[in-house]
């Protein structure tokens, strides 16, 4: 494993849900409302514009890209030059929309933060929203604490979403029809506040930890097995790259919205490591 993280971009204003795909990783600079690409050189490319601010991606299996609305509510769609509404989910879910997975079959699993994070509210749950490939959108889990970065599995049985309030990875079986059940505690993770998160082939996964500046290599059970210290607040990662071993963190030094607007100051860094992306971390649909 390489020893010290190498700055790919900074001048960003928060990044956020990277994703690896076409040599490229995608991501979300939510603060500046464009979806980007940044390749390997850190050549940065402007996607689209999402005006109500864009955070979750993913991809349909007929390539056409999901992107999360978060001040509206919405998902929408990207293809072909044009955004336009997938669905609309203000009415099931508690608050702005985040963070998401998008599985083989095409269901894409939203969260929200559930409260008003910046004004000092007090925390409140939140819900998983499933909306199907056809854009029919209904609540699969209930009573979350601010659920965060998601991975399915390389079978498609197992959804794992970091509930940042609770400190916790929380695991999901997935149904046929795209149900979630059998929850339980995949690891409990004291001290840290899981973020973005994403799977590799051993089943291992890596969790961005803002407040304690690092990302975490975690098993189930909870037993940490690496730690890489970051500069900044460590918001999220993906694995990918040619051989899929590339770890890539997106971190900021400010967290509210307005002084990540001013300062500029959120960059992606990456770092290689021994083990390749799997399930929704690895071959993208």
């Amino acid at each position: 494993m390489s020893e010290t993280l190498e700055v790919l971009v900074d001048g960003l204003r928060f990044a956020e849900a990277p994703r690896w795909r076409d040599g490229k990783l995608w991501f979300s600079d939510m603060h500046d409302h464009k979806v980007c690409t940044v390749n390997l050189q850190g050549n940065l490319d402007v996607v689209v514009e999402v005006p109500n601010q864009p955070s979750g991606l993913g991809w349909l299996p007929d390539g056409r890209l999901l992107i999360v609305s978060m001040l509206d509510r919405k998902l929408l769609v990207y293809h072909e030059g044009a955004l336009t509404e997938f669905a609309d989910l203000s009415r099931i879910a508690s608050y702005h929309c985040n963070d998401m997975v998008v599985a083989p079959s095409g269901d894409a699993y939203v969260g929200n933060f559930g409260f008003d994070i910046e004004d000092g509210s007090s925390a409140a749950p939140a819900e998983l929203i499933r909306v199907s490939s056809s854009g029919e959108a209904a609540v699969v889990a209930s009573d979350l604490s601010f659920p965060n970065g998601m991975v399915v599995t390389a079978d498609n049985r197992t959804l794992i979403v970091a509930e940042t309030m609770a400190s916790r990875l929380t695991a999901f079986d997935v149904g046929r029809s795209g149900s979630l059940g059998n929850r339980r505690t995949w690891a409990q993770l004291d001290g840290v506040m899981p973020d973005g998160i994403c799977l590799d082939e051993a089943s291992g996964v890596w969790v961005a930890s803002p407040m304690t500046a690092e990302v975490l290599r975690v098993v189930e059970g909870g037993e940490i097995t690496h730690r890489i210290k970051v500069a900044n607040h460590a918001i999220a990662c993906a694995l990918g790259g040619p051989a899929m071993r590339t770890l890539f963190v997106l971190s900021s030094r400010a967290l509210a919205a307005q002084d990540c607007r001013n300062t500029r100051d959120a960059r992606i860094e990456s770092i290689d490591v021994a083990t390749a992306a799997a399930g929704s971390s690895g071959k993208l649909f």
